[in-house]
């Protein structure tokens, strides 16, 4: 396989010929719009066909964890960071039961599953804030298999412990493997250098109170306070982050004191591989070793070799590696900011390699958007979009005001949809940062390969034209997966008409 070209590897191809009919436009007025409990949502639910109710029970809350040496008082989901895995079967119901033993309200958004609407999160839209104290409970269908994971929906909370796997299990499962290991990348400042809280607080102030600026791509970044500058990366098209993090993790370890999966030689392993990140994009590659690509964000794809992946926030992953004899690195390069997180393959006795060691395998080939095609059984069908909605990511570090069409977060302002239609979205990057843009409730196609996602990344610059089925009616939120731009205001809503 040859190699890609870094400046072009997130690209996703020419557009997919045939015009819209209708440009969205948003509205003031929600009273037009379907409301998130509302019957058509329950009338969506029911043709899932619910079957199994399986239960849980998730208890955020105050704790100290062991970071591998290092200990830390944050929030986290059962004091474990990352939460336990919630595995289910495709089809089953979800009942989960959060108890929120945190100080402060919060929800829970089961981040890429198309589920009804009143279950996803968002706080003011879909559901009232769960108070300190409070429980609430959320009940849905889990309609597709696939990797994906939950986190909270308020503020920048999801930039501490909160996050955890969940896990459809297709019980057709075409994909034949021995083990599977579950890998959540993050990056973490939380009880170190300060909170999420605090680092919103003064990126707010802009460039004015922090000097943000882009660096020479061989220069160290440096940081003033929580500000990163300099962590340039022409993968990510230039300015590669905002926050500087004192640590990166793998499954809630840093390097010094890494996990270890432990199996035997010739082991078929299937990684499921999670960004959990607040402002961080990794590349990923396990030394010796090359991946072959089955999934993107929870659906498949024609299996396509590569030495190395990149994820974006809330991006996920899967892929198969057949196990060499020996110790091996799997290493996550934080990308454009020059340090690693890693865990450690182990199939037989040997040294365990250095905490900096970099595998070749990261400066080798890195399968991106335009090298992947949805396998056919996920393949949207071919059609012309009947209403296309332009988003332009707009904002800057100057002024911290990050938006979409130049205006902030209004959960009052929604872009109206049919259902039954098929919607483009057009996403316009006029920043100078590269933003991963997820969207709530659906799976999109990009166009060209058609390639299926629920978060895609858009480099500084560039347009990417995502369609998707109007099939899941409720309210929907588009934004940012970087959570202190989300935060600052680059979110809006998807309205499907009443």
């Amino acid at each position: 396989m040859s190699p890609v070209s870094r400046r072009s590897v997130l690209r996703a191809g020419v557009a997919a010929s045939g015009a819209a009919i209708l440009t969205g436009c948003a509205s003031e007025s929600a009273d037009s719009y379907v409301s998130p409990d509302g019957d058509r949502v329950a009338e969506a639910e029911a043709a899932r066909d619910p079957g199994k109710v399986r239960k849980f029970t998730l208890k955020p809350g105050r704790t100290e964890v062991d970071l591998g040496g290092v200990a830390v008082t944050t929030w986290a989901y059962g004091g474990k960071i990352p939460g336990e895995p919630i595995r289910v079967t495709r089809g089953e119901q979800i009942k989960a039961v959060l108890d929120n033993g945190l100080p402060d309200p919060t929800t829970v958004h089961w981040h890429g599953l198309a589920l009804r609407c009143d279950a996803d999160g968002v706080p003011d839209v879909t559901q009232k804030p769960v108070g300190a104290g409070e429980r609430h409970t959320y009940t849905f269908t889990a309609a597709h298999a696939g990797t994906y994971w939950f986190h909270p929906h308020v503020g920048v909370q999801q930039d501490r412990g909160l996050y955890a796997p969940l896990i459809v299990e297709d019980p057709d499962e075409p994909l034949s493997y021995d083990e599977e290991w579950i890998v959540v990348l993050d990056d973490w400042m939380d009880g170190v250098t300060g909170s999420p809280d605090d680092v919103l607080k003064e990126l707010g102030g802009g460039m004015s109170h922090g000097g943000h600026s882009g660096g020479d791509s061989d220069d160290e970044p440096q940081s003033q306070g929580h500000m990163l500058m300099g962590a340039d990366s022409d993968l990510l098209g230039g300015d590669a982050g905002d926050v500087s993090y004192p640590h990166f993790l793998i499954n809630g370890r840093v390097p010094a004191d890494p996990e270890v999966f432990k199996v035997k030689p010739g082991t078929r392993l299937r990684l499921r591989v999670i960004n959990a990140a607040g402002d961080t994009a990794f590349r990923l590659a396990l030394g010796g070793h090359t991946m072959t690509v089955t999934h993107t964000d929870g659906f498949g794809v024609r299996h396509t070799e590569t030495d190395a992946l990149l994820l974006g926030m809330g991006e996920r992953y899967d892929v198969l590696v057949e196990l060499g004899d020996g110790v091996f690195p799997l290493v996550a390069l934080a990308e454009g900011k020059q340090e690693l997180a890693r865990a450690i393959v182990r199939t037989a006795s040997g040294e365990t390699p250095a905490a900096d060691v970099r595998p070749t395998e990261l400066d080798g080939t890195i399968a991106g958007y335009s090298d992947l095609e949805p396998d056919d059984s996920v393949r949207l069908k071919r059609r012309d979009p009947d209403e296309t909605i332009d988003l332009d990511l707009t904002g800057g570090m100057m002024k911290y005001d990050w938006g979409i069409n130049g205006e902030s977060f209004d959960p009052d302002r929604l872009y109206g949809i049919t259902e039954g239609d098929r919607v483009r979205l057009r996403f316009k990057n006029t920043t100078t940062m590269w933003h991963p843009m997820h969207l709530h409730g659906h799976t999109f196609a990009l166009s060209g390969t058609g390639l299926r996602k629920d978060t895609a990344i858009v480099l500084p610059g560039q347009t990417l034209k995502v369609d998707f089925d109007a099939d899941n009616p409720g309210r929907w939120m588009i934004h940012c997966h970087n959570v202190y731009h989300s935060e600052s205001g680059m979110m809006t809503l998807l309205g499907y008409r009443d």
